[in-house]
């Protein structure tokens, strides 16, 4: 296709608000320019049916469009009269909105659970209705199935019968996710996997397990995710379903670049994270397991749960609401629950790749870019969209996605929706083709002022918002909190032959609030706040705040903004990025082109941008304070514009005096009071060698923050308190293992000297050790 003409837009509230309040526009004329409709206004949507029924055609004002012909729909409606008294089921509503001629039509759902069987679709002929709730409602699609006949086991457990064609994969009781039964890591020491299978059935004691077949083993390798189900014992030796196994292991040249060591039966492999469904796991109060044979859910409940009175609740229908080539529709304030995803049931299992996306299929083209990977099941579908928007949609308790936009859906929008409790990811935009036909490009979509939290919940290597080969995309205004793995990803390719030439360009990101992301507890690695791959001209990366990315790490990893392989021509301006696990920046690829970091405001620092051409000016680094206009970008940032910032606090050991017992090369001591995490201090080897700060002063100390050097080096040490400098007063704070990036300790004392020591013998290595007032 020829190049997009990039357009310039508002990403402040003008620019989302018009389009998340209007009414549809008529259908396009031949030139596809939206024909402007006539919507009711706020008073009139608020008063009595009758004002909201349609004006006779006669009585309508000379040269205008009759008012939109208003459709209702209830959960439990039938027929087809869809009027207030007698409302129609939503099929039924658009069956009947296909019947209306020459006029806008909007269909209004009551308050209450709609249950889905199927996808409510819509299509071509579907254009230009308005799906919305009736003033004041609530109406929800599901796709949840209610499982009753629950009988107590003497064991305190429940166990309900389930219906043929149901799988639980996940189950909610109350509202609230229940876990599937797990275990403990297995370290590959035991479980060792190959491209054929994993030793350790004896010792985890999977061979004596009355049902292995029905559980899997979850592993994390980097940035990706594994969820293969067990297929055959023998012996000490554990095989795995098809192709599943296959697609997660090496050799078959569709797994990524050739450079990827993220497969199972690699070097990064370091054992199963935990083996999950399985009876003998049920022990922890909110888990469950599916027998597959006896087809029933055992469940051990939370301290207050009755089956009496409890209702549980497992997603069956995969796919709520699909629109499909249909163009100037609106979904406003529709909810949507309880969708399945049913591929990791399957064979397939859960073979991840990057951000959420699988690798599917016995065979397929080699490919190395990632072309050919599978999206996750999302309760909403766009395919082929033209000016469709969602907007006050709330999206929870899903097996897989929010929301997909696909296969060339242009100038479409996604704003001020909700996203909580997903096993997978909130928004997925575009596709992986780096060079799609002119109709199947992404273009021109908007993602706006949502909130999401808690997705992920299953598959952690699902990013919050992700968005793949588009052009002129817009994310912006967000919140995103409490998330595995990236919180927003742009771009795809690895810099593969194949991908190096695409439709990449004009997308922004702005004044999204990112926090707590990469949490280091689900083990996601090599990721970041905001990520990007790919050349894409005119890119921005702008006003947004981040904090804590990859905070509390075990291992120097996770970034704040993150221009990952190719990553060329982007501008990362004005944004506020504090305590991230290693790099507030990072363009580490010398393929990486043309990119330039200007005037934003940071903790710490980062090394210069690799690439012809890459610039870092006018950046305000390695602060212990924000100015205000630093605290006012990030006050600004996200959904509501008024988010709580978390200041930075004073560091008292910046202005004093650094020494340790001994120092290897470079490594001195003074690199842990730099303000930069990525620089380090490094002793000899020598028994109770140590690193220690002179404040200056007698002060008093709140916290200590300790980050651990680059190989994570410093383990079994004491941190001294003391006004003396012979330490004989000293307060002693003893942490066990290694210290993480940070260790936080509280200490609440006064003191002039702050010592980190070992406790028997080896080396003390530092990134940056800060001392609060």
């Amino acid at each position: 296709m020829g190049p997009l003409t990039r357009t310039t837009r508002p990403t402040g509230p003008a620019a989302t608000v018009p389009a998340a309040t209007r009414g549809p526009a008529a259908p396009t004329g031949p030139a596809g320019t939206p024909r402007t409709v006539r919507t009711l206004g706020a008073a009139l949507l608020a008063g009595a049916a009758l004002l909201l029924a349609p004006l006779p055609a006669a009585q309508a004002a000379p040269g205008k469009a009759p008012a939109p012909k208003v459709l209702y729909a209830a959960p439990h409606g039938s027929g087809s009269h869809c009027t207030p008294g007698r409302p129609c089921s939503v099929e039924g509503a658009r069956d009947a909105a296909r019947a209306v001629a020459g006029r806008a039509v909007r269909v209004e759902l009551a308050g209450g659970t709609y249950p889905l069987s199927a996808p409510l679709k819509l299509g071509a002929r579907d254009s230009g209705v308005t799906w919305a709730a009736a003033p004041g409602a609530r109406p929800v699609l599901s796709g949840g199935r209610t499982l009753t006949g629950w009988s107590v086991n003497g064991d305190g457990t429940w166990t309900a019968k389930v219906p043929a064609g149901i799988t639980p994969r996940q189950l909610f009781v109350d509202g609230r996710r229940a876990v599937r039964a797990r275990g403990e890591s297995c370290p590959a020491a035991v479980c060792d996997a190959t491209r054929t299978g994993m030793s350790g059935a004896e010792k985890t004691g999977i061979a004596h397990w009355a049902r292995p077949t029905d559980a899997e083993a979850v592993i994390s390798v980097r940035w990706r995710n594994y969820h293969c189900r067990i297929a055959a014992v023998t012996g000490d030796v554990l095989t795995f379903a098809q192709p599943c196994w296959t697609n997660s292991a090496s050799g078959t040249g569709r797994t990524g670049p050739a450079w990827d060591s993220t497969t199972v039966d690699s070097s990064r492999y370091s054992g199963v994270a935990y083996f999950d469904n399985a009876r003998e796991l049920l022990d922890k109060p909110g888990e469950f397991v599916w027998d597959s044979a006896a087809r029933t859910v055992t469940y051990l409940p939370r301290e207050g749960e009755d089956p009496r009175r409890s209702q549980a609740v497992t997603p069956v229908t995969e796919g709520l609401l699909v629109l499909d080539g249909a163009h100037d529709v609106r979904v406003s304030g529709i909810g949507f629950a309880y969708a399945a995803y049913r591929q990791p049931d399957t064979d397939e299992g859960y073979a991840g790749t990057q951000a959420g996306l699988t690798l599917t299929g016995a065979t397929g083209p080699v490919d190395h870019a990632g072309r050919y990977y599978t999206k996750p099941a999302a309760a909403l579908t766009v395919r082929g969209g033209r000016h469709v928007v969602i907007d006050h949609a709330a999206f929870t308790h899903l097996g897989g996605a929010g929301v997909t936009f696909e296969q060339g859906t242009q100038d479409s929008t996604l704003t001020r929706s909700r996203f909580t409790d997903l096993s997978s990811g909130a928004a997925y935009i575009g596709d992986t083709d780096p060079a799609p036909a002119p109709e199947l490009a992404g273009a021109r979509n908007t993602v706006s002022y949502n909130t999401v939290r808690r997705t992920g919940v299953e598959y952690t290597d699902a990013v919050g918002i992700w968005a793949g080969y588009e052009a002129g995309t817009v994310i912006d205004h967000n919140t995103l909190d409490d998330l595995p793995y990236s919180g927003i990803s742009v771009g795809w390719g690895w810099n593969q032959p194949e991908a190096r030439q695409s439709v990449l360009r004009d997308n922004r990101v702005t004044d999204n609030r990112i926090t707590d992301v990469m949490r280091v507890a689900d083990a996601q690695h090599d990721g970041a706040a905001i990520y990007t791959q790919g050349a894409q001209p005119g890119t921005v990366i702008s006003g947004n705040y981040i904090d804590r990315s990859a905070y509390g790490n075990t291992e120097r990893d996770g970034n704040g903004i993150y221009l990952d392989e190719q990553s060329s021509h982007i501008a990362v301006t004005r944004n506020v990025v504090t305590r991230v696990g290693y790099k507030w920046v990072s363009n580490w690829a010398d393929y990486g082109i043309d990119n330039h970091v200007t005037g934003n405001w940071t903790d710490t620092d980062a090394p210069a941008l690799a690439g012809t051409g890459s610039t870092m000016t006018g950046n305000h680094t390695k602060l212990d304070r924000l100015p205000a206009e630093a605290v006012e970008v990030a006050e600004a940032a996200g959904a509501d514009g008024r988010g709580r910032v978390a200041r930075l606090r004073p560091d008292l050991a910046r202005t004093g005096t650094a020494g340790q017992s001994s120092t290897d090369g470079t490594a001195t001591a003074a690199h842990a009071i730099d303000g930069d995490t990525t620089t380090d201090t490094r002793t000899l080897s020598e028994p109770g060698a140590w690193w220690q700060v002179d404040l200056g002063a007698v002060h008093h100390v709140g916290q200590v923050e300790v980050w651990n050097d680059a190989s994570m080096t410093t383990a079994g040490f004491d941190v001294q308190l003391a006004a003396a400098a012979d330490f004989s007063d000293a307060t002693t704070v003893h942490v066990t293992g290694k210290a993480l990036r940070p260790t936080l300790l509280d200490t609440d004392t006064t003191a002039r000297y702050v010592r980190v020591r070992l406790t028997g013998t080896g080396r003390v290595a530092l990134a940056h050790v800060l001392v609060h007032p």
